[in-house]
């Protein structure tokens, strides 16, 4: 990676005031920009308040990337938006970060995925979110902002967090290795 993309970002948006959102997208571009400013804005997703597809949670995460790069003069801003796909083995708990920067270069990248149990996919199938229904489980309250169910089914051998600074690490590539996505 050549010495100007270190000179090129200087300020990044995140289109969310989560902590955990915010702490996952500070931490993973710290470590390719370690001089980076950050603002964390609260803009809307434009989807549910729980997705219930990647293709869903793509568009949320990209809108909050987009909005989030209006709203400031930012180099580059990221959306992060988590969700719940339907499978042929069952319901996978998952989440998406979108990075946008402001020629119009789009990067996308994904979290892991885990297996939900069938109880709480049968309630999200119903129209329940799953950061409530974890409340309920746990008896905890906004554990969204803290562990989140990856968290919690993990024993937080993985976090929210943690899974959320993967899919930004990934959605980094395009901008890491633009001779590959931009030739």
């Amino acid at each position: 990676m050549g010495d100007h993309m270190h000179n090129r970002i200087q300020t990044v948006a995140i289109g969310s005031t989560n902590p955990v959102k915010v702490a996952a997208a500070t931490l993973a571009i710290q470590r390719v920009w370690p001089a980076v400013t950050f603002s964390a804005v609260a803009v809307e997703s434009g989807v549910r308040a729980q997705p219930l597809s990647d293709d869903e949670a793509i568009v949320g995460a990209t809108n909050r990337a987009q909005r989030a790069l209006l709203a400031t003069t930012a180099d580059l801003a990221v959306g992060l938006e988590g969700n719940t796909a339907d499978t042929l083995h069952g319901m996978f708990g998952t989440g998406w970060a979108v990075i946008v920067d402001q020629a119009g270069n789009i990067g996308i990248g994904g979290s892991g995925r885990f297996l939900l149990p069938q109880t709480i996919a049968a309630r999200l199938r119903d129209g329940a979110e799953l950061g409530p229904l974890m409340d309920q489980l746990t008896g905890e309250e906004n554990t969204r902002h803290r562990q989140g169910a990856i968290g919690i089914f993990t024993h937080n051998l993985l976090t929210r967090q943690s899974a959320l600074e993967t899919a930004v690490t990934f959605a980094l590539t395009r901008f890491l290795n633009p001779q590959y996505y931009n030739s």
